[in-house]
């Protein structure tokens, strides 16, 4: 692989913006990240895959990097190193980043003289993404299980007791209670969607999320009633904004109407959403 363009060997020994790897076994660093995807924050992996003549790396080494700047691992150090760093940090700034396999030549552009070759892959590691679904009924229930299964974390919360006492979803943490004290320290970095059983509910609901702060809010309904949402939100002072953020009615239009459909337009509009570049 080529130097990076904006590395200088001998120069940018340690970037500002990258952390110095904390010397890690492979099995380590793969604790490490599964960990940090666990909790929802997003990384990238590098392992070093083949070497060809005097390189520093071995085959089966990792070094992983992840948003919040957790950096642990190797891939042989120096220059090599730090090169890869940056392409890791490009890669966890970029959501739509695909798996790649690099190769670097160990010549003058990265101020080494070993002259064999080392092969690196590349591969992005999502953190898997809060999501809270207030209302547990039939909508909820078709949706839940598949956002689990697309990179969601899902917790559904319903206060009505015999809701409680069905058939627990796959994979899914259900809780029975009411919303803002189940979710009062869930994690806003997520998304909170309302399809309770209520229109009443709905909105205080949808106002509740607005007010945490959640990065993505949405409903389930009628333009109708998502009209209506939007007039009680602007009487009652929410900034336009904030009002615009609100999905309602939430999902791809694909002309869903059973469960199964709206948890399939609901899922497509959540993984178009967990896609984009970060700001």
């Amino acid at each position: 692989m080529d130097a990076d363009p904006g590395y200088t060997p001998g120069v940018d020994d340690s970037p500002s913006d990258l952390r110095r790897p904390t010397t890690a076994t492979a099995a380590r660093v793969l604790e490490v990240a599964a960990s940090r995807a666990g909790q929802g924050i997003r990384g990238a992996m590098a392992t070093v895959v083949e070497r060809h003549g005097s390189a520093p790396g071995t085959p089966g080494q990792k070094l992983y990097l992840a948003e919040d700047g957790t950096c642990v691992g190797t891939v042989g150090g120096g220059a090599i190193e730090r090169t890869t760093l940056h392409a890791l940090q490009a890669m966890v700034r970029d959501p739509r980043a695909k798996h790649a396999v690099r190769e670097f030549k160990l010549g003058p552009e990265l101020a080494m003289c070993c002259g064999g070759r080392l092969s690196v892959m590349l591969e992005p590691i999502e953190g898997v993404i809060p999501c809270l679904l207030v209302g547990g009924g039939h909508v909820a229930r078709a949706t839940a299980p598949l956002l689990g299964k697309v990179g969601f974390a899902v917790t559904v919360v319903d206060a009505r007791e015999d809701w409680f006492g069905e058939e627990p979803i796959d994979n899914v943490t259900c809780v029975n209670g009411e919303y803002d004290e189940v979710a009062r320290d869930f994690d806003v970095r997520g998304a909170c969607i309302v399809m309770t059983h209520d229109h009443s509910l709905d909105q205080r609901a949808v106002e509740w999320a607005i007010g945490r702060g959640f990065a993505f809010v949405g409903g389930v309904g009628s333009r109708a009633k998502a009209e209506r949402t939007q007039q009680r939100l602007e009487a009652k002072g929410v900034d336009r904004e904030l009002r615009e953020r609100v999905r309602m009615p939430i999902g791809v239009d694909i002309g869903a109407r059973s469960p199964d459909e709206i948890a399939v337009s609901i899922a497509a509009e959540l993984v178009a959403w967990k896609k984009r570049p970060r700001k």
